[in-house]
């Protein structure tokens, strides 16, 4: 398995993994998956992963802003998912690890990610990987009409800013 940046052309294979995600009602408050004008518009142009497995794409991970404010210029939010074929093998750890080291490379100094209370993996992931819990944001939104938590984790990095 090897990660290198992830293309427009991967993304038949990046919906496909995000649609199953979304499947899960774990990762997402989306219930369907955007067009790659969307996408594309909310993820940073750098910070693209792909995971593939004999040349297969059975993985990604991207940042997107959280805020357009200068200040915060160095603070996204982390997006990985694997397909669910390819999970518990280690994949998103080498995805989120090699996420971190590219966002420091692009100057990034905080990591954050909004996760779903029930999503256990994701969060021991994330915790594995350096993030901490910062707190949880109660009935923040709403999946198909039942309001969800989310826990707010970051990870700040020691060599950036």
């Amino acid at each position: 398995m090897g990660i290198d940046p992830l293309m427009p052309s991967d993304w038949l294979a990046v919906r496909a993994i995000y649609v199953d995600g979304i499947a899960a009602g774990q990762a997402t408050f989306d219930t369907e998956a955007p067009e790659w004008s969307a996408w594309d518009s909310i993820h940073l142009p750098h910070c693209r992963l792909a995971a593939r497995a004999d040349g297969v794409l059975v993985g990604w991970a991207a940042l997107s802003s959280v805020s357009k404010r200068a200040c915060y210029a160095g603070v996204a939010e982390a997006s990985v998912y694997v397909a669910a074929t390819h999970r518990g093998q280690g994949i998103g750890k080498k995805l989120l690890e090699a996420l971190i080291a590219e966002s420091e490379r692009h100057g990034i100094w905080t990591l954050q990610g909004a996760t779903f209370p029930d999503n256990v993996a994701s969060l021991r992931l994330q915790q594995s990987c350096g993030f901490r819990i910062v707190g949880r944001r109660e009935r923040i939104g709403q999946r198909n009409g039942v309001w969800r938590d989310t826990v707010l984790t970051e990870r700040r990095s020691a060599i950036v800013g």
